[in-house]
């Protein structure tokens, strides 16, 4: 096939502009190098979606070699990046990986395939940016600590009053069977791999059924799994009262937030970078609230503002006189290089009565 026929076979299909670029040159590769097509395509492969549908994508083979401190801040050098201390700069390499600090200086870049910095980015601004993520995780997985805690002991209280010790082992209790068996089979694992006295004193003494009661169980699965659970209970009127107590008027936006909650714990768990990061799960944010809430919905959805306001509104239905926000405006006054719009706040956030 000529060169000419691949880029209209190509065009044909309607795809997006960098999508036809890159398969053209791949394309050509191949054909000039003259390779069988095995030789050309390495083992591992993705999944690209683009509008017109989904293509089994093929990557090129990873050739990069490993490079020693010192060449990476030449390299951070070429791209014009200030270094005022190459000393302090090498420590810091060998504490903090060159990959875990390459996304905090994306946001510094001026050019995201050269990857050249902004006139006058420096390298302590992106530790100071890093020091801001690392200091804000502590701050957040504390306040979703308490909302998890919290979440547990009100789903155990109004479950088991009205549906007994093993609701969660009825399939009755389920809206969906197939969501149900994965739900049990997982909590079955995480209950094995629990060490806690409550647990493991409950194996020596009882036999059957298989699981501990609830109010143990749910103590010892994980966030995720609860979300699972209390997504795929059928009785709405159980889970409208769980979500009146935290000031939600319907059911199904207390399951968004248990599920957006369940992968922002994973972030802070996993000291994963919050700022400037696209998150999976969008939260549902109605624009009425029975308590102090938002009034400006202008802002972008898979940012970590939404997230936060969630957490916040959550956390002043359990604990109203918690000090997160003065905590959080403290943390930023102390980075002053750090902007709220990395984290996807709107221009006037702090008039929102919800950040007062």
């Amino acid at each position: 096939m000529t060169n000419r026929k691949i880029i209209r076979l190509l065009c044909k299909k309607q795809l997006n502009t960098h999508l036809i670029v890159y398969l053209v040159l791949f394309f050509l590769q191949i054909k000039n190098k003259r390779l069988p097509l095995h030789q050309q395509i390495p083992l591992a492969s993705r999944k690209i979606s683009v509008p017109s549908g989904t293509f089994l994508f093929m990557g090129v083979r990873y050739t990069h070699q490993a490079i020693t401190t010192e060449q990476q801040i030449d390299i951070l050098k070429e791209r014009g990046l200030l270094i005022d201390d190459v000393e302090q700069t090498i420590k810091v390499l060998d504490t903090i990986s060159y990959f875990r600090l390459a996304g905090y200086w994306r946001h510094f870049e001026a050019d995201r395939f050269t990857h050249q910095f902004r006139e006058g980015s420096s390298f302590a601004d992106i530790i100071d940016l890093y020091s801001f993520d690392k200091e804000l995780r502590v701050l957040l997985f504390t306040a979703i600590q308490t909302i998890e805690v919290s979440v547990r002991t009100k789903i155990i209280k109004y479950f088991a009053l009205q549906f007994g010790a093993f609701w969660f082992m009825g399939e009755n209790y389920a809206t969906n069977g197939m969501r149900f068996a994965a739900n049990l089979a997982v909590i079955r694992k995480e209950v094995s791999r629990s060490h806690d006295d409550f647990i493991t004193k409950h194996f020596r003494k009882y036999s059957e059924p298989d699981l501990p009661p609830v109010w143990k169980t749910l103590e010892v699965i994980s966030m995720g799994t609860l979300s699972k659970l209390y997504s795929n209970f059928s009785d709405a009127t159980a889970k409208h009262a769980v979500a009146r107590e935290f000031g939600l008027n319907h059911h199904k936006f207390l399951r968004s937030w248990l599920e957006c909650l369940a992968v922002l714990r994973n972030c802070c768990a996993h000291h994963s970078r919050l700022s400037n990061r696209v998150f999976p799960v969008k939260p549902m944010m109605p624009e009425r609230m029975p308590n102090t809430w938002i009034a400006d919905f202008t802002f972008r959805e898979q940012t970590l503002y939404p997230q936060l306001c969630y957490v916040v509104y959550w956390l002043n239905s359990i604990s109203p006189d918690n000090t997160f926000v003065a905590s959080f405006k403290r943390l930023l006054a102390n980075h002053p290089s750090v902007s709220p719009h990395l984290l996807g706040f709107p221009c006037h956030w702090e008039q929102e009565p919800l950040w007062r």
